[in-house]
């Protein structure tokens, strides 16, 4: 009994020394995962970002008008199966299927399923062109051994949903990406100048940021879209759109560094570093912002969803990206037609792409910002 509770003790003992001698980052990847809804976003948000990545890889086809089917359009998804009433198979296949207008459906097209003609699933086969990592390749992870398969169907011109989500998944992570990025260079440089200095330099900078904020990004995207030359490309456009969602995204950052800085800023190691000669942007780049690192990367996190939401939005309402640029909020763009909700049903399963997309982020986001407190663990 007695070498038991020795052992225990021991244990106890490593474990303390453990935690009080880890650091910063391992402390907050203890108390993350100790949550399980964020380590859930966090591995779906791992697998999106991924297949937004490897899309061209991932996708049988073509997400522009280049690779569509035009024998299968507004076509319903094309489910693989193992068996059917004329038995079973081994690998995966699909029905051939034949698709004509009719004038007893006012020229909507009929569908007729051939049962007896299969068409296998297979992997790695040689289909369109693309380019990844700057490299370019023409085999993808699946197909089928004649025609073409649509896992999540087709829209009015024939293109592969399956396809275009992946790649919207990868567009709107994107712009979310480079809208983040100009946000947290802005807000670190104006929340970094206006906490350390105070004054009226503080003064000002914040009448700037207080500016910022009040102005609705809605009609200054309706004011920018009229002013958009229409001969711009579209790469042109998705750039132009993740500049200015990051020139109106850094006030809410902005606001919290010049907080954390001007209670820093009389501690002890600032006044050391001053009479040292260091220069103010040393000590706020090497000395404050890093004290307050940890917050800084759950607010980056945590701005991600709202930028693609704000994208998603944009381009939902005409004022974003456009095609042919693949895009969540230009493929929500095909749902609100009444058509689709009473015919055509799957083009609602981008919409839930963008909804697990969204709340990975928040789960992740929220579980960051647990773990960075540096109370959590008192207040649990």
């Amino acid at each position: 009994m007695t070498d038991t509770t020795n052992v225990d003790a021991t244990v106890d003992q490593k474990l303390k020394e453990a935690y009080f001698t880890a650091s910063q980052g391992q402390l907050i990847w203890t108390r993350f995962k100790k949550q399980k809804a964020a380590m859930v976003g966090a591995w779906v948000l791992i697998f999106l970002i991924l297949s937004g990545l490897f899309a061209p890889f991932l996708t049988p086809y073509d997400p522009t008008i280049a690779g569509r089917d035009k024998d299968y359009q507004n076509g319903a998804p094309e489910i693989p199966k193992f068996w059917d009433e004329n038995g079973f198979s081994a690998r995966p296949f699909i029905y051939t299927v034949s698709r004509v207008r009719s004038i007893e459906t006012n020229f909507r097209w009929v569908t007729t399923v051939d049962r007896t003609a299969r068409r296998y699933v297979v992997l790695f086969p040689k289909g369109d062109k693309y380019k990844l990592f700057g490299m370019r390749f023409q085999t993808h992870l699946f197909g089928v051994d004649s025609g073409k398969i649509h896992l999540f169907g087709t829209d009015s011109a024939g293109k592969d949903i399956f396809s275009r989500t992946f790649h919207a998944i990868n567009t709107s992570l994107a712009v979310g990406t480079i809208g983040v990025f100009i946000a947290f260079v802005m807000a670190l440089i104006i929340g970094g100048v206006s906490g350390y200095y105070g004054g009226w330099i503080d003064s000002i900078l914040q009448m700037i940021t207080d500016a910022v904020r009040t102005v609705p990004a809605i009609p200054l995207f309706m004011a920018l879209a009229a002013f958009i030359p229409s001969e711009w490309s579209a790469e042109a456009r998705f750039f132009f759109i993740s500049i200015i969602l990051g020139f109106i995204g850094w006030p809410t950052l902005a606001r919290r560094v010049r907080t954390h800085l001007l209670t820093e800023r009389n501690q002890e190691y600032v006044l050391a570093a001053q009479l040292c000669g260091a220069s103010a942007p040393h000590i706020i780049r090497k000395h404050l912002l890093p004290s307050f690192t940890s917050y800084i990367i759950v607010d980056l996190v945590i701005s991600f969803p709202y930028m693609v939401l704000s994208e998603t939005a944009l381009s939902f309402i005409g004022l974003g990206l456009k095609d042919p640029v693949n895009s969540l909020g230009v493929m929500l763009q095909n749902v609100t037609k009444a058509d689709v909700l009473l015919n055509y049903q799957w083009y609602f399963i981008p919409v839930i792409f963008f909804i697990v997309l969204v709340l990975a982020f928040v789960f992740v986001g929220d579980g960051l910002r647990d773990a960075a407190d540096p109370y959590g663990d008192a207040k649990r």
